[in-house]
């Protein structure tokens, strides 16, 4: 791949944003790419965990570029224009659609579609230099864009959530931490090593159990009460049951 690197070691893929001369701004090729990687994951019963981080860009990623894919978009007819905003945001789906926990080792800014990448991974490692902007609204386009108004309400809840996607300000180290956005804010040099740790046990449980859980968490955001959450985990722990049983015969 030109715009990522990856690698496997063990149970564990290491996903680099790799265009540091443009911040990891997602142009293109990068979106068609990154679109394809997220797919193969589904059918990778090998890897169970996915780390991924900026690479040696000074931000971790910030957004779409607006020199290539961005100015482009403002130049297409109405369906062309449409039809890539779809293709940019389903790469968030996909995502979570993905089998693997995704852990973002995020260092510096992480902006509009760089935002939503952090938002869209299930773990968040930060450095105390990172910081977050949905900055679709300060390109004068509306605040809620690339998933922002699903994922950020759920995660910090609606109040401080309506105020970054309004606004567009800025959310620093101090408030990602404050606001249980990330989880862990460590020296740059320590994010991967900090995440392959997370990873490496997570990567020790029960594949099966791993994966249900990652689903659970996801379909359980939605549920529409208790009852519809104690459903989704019965199912998994039976299904994650049986499989060993089976397993044993």
């Amino acid at each position: 791949m030109e715009t990522f690197e990856y690698r496997v070691q063990g149970a564990v893929g290491y996903l680099t944003l790799n265009r540091p001369e443009k911040y990891n701004a997602v142009n293109g090729e990068m979106m068609e790419e990154l679109h394809a990687f997220w797919l193969e994951r589904r059918a990778d019963e090998q890897t169970r965990v996915i780390v991924l981080d900026g690479g040696d860009a000074k931000g971790f990623c910030a957004g779409l570029d607006m020199d290539s894919l961005g100015s482009s978009i403002f130049g297409m007819t109405r369906v062309q224009a449409y039809n890539a905003q779809a293709r940019l945001s389903r790469l968030l789906l996909a995502m979570r659609a993905a089998p693997q926990p995704i852990i973002s080792c995020i260092h510096g800014a992480a902006a509009g579609l760089g935002f939503s990448f952090a938002m869209a991974s299930d773990i968040r490692i930060i450095t105390d230099d990172a910081r977050f902007s949905a900055a679709y609204i300060n390109i004068g386009l509306g605040g809620a864009d690339m998933a922002s108004s699903y994922f950020l309400p759920r995660i910090i809840g609606s109040g401080r959530a309506n105020e970054f996607l309004l606004t567009g300000n800025w959310m620093n180290a101090d408030d990602a931490m404050a606001l249980g956005f990330a989880s862990r804010r460590v020296e740059k040099a320590d994010l991967v090593s900090t995440a392959t740790g997370l990873a490496e046990t997570m990567a020790s449980k029960d594949p099966l159990g791993l994966r249900m859980t990652k689903e659970a968490l996801n379909i359980n955001i939605d549920a529409g009460g208790l009852e519809a959450v104690l459903q989704m985990e019965d199912r998994n722990q039976m299904m994650v049951l049986f499989s060993h049983r089976m397993e044993a015969k």
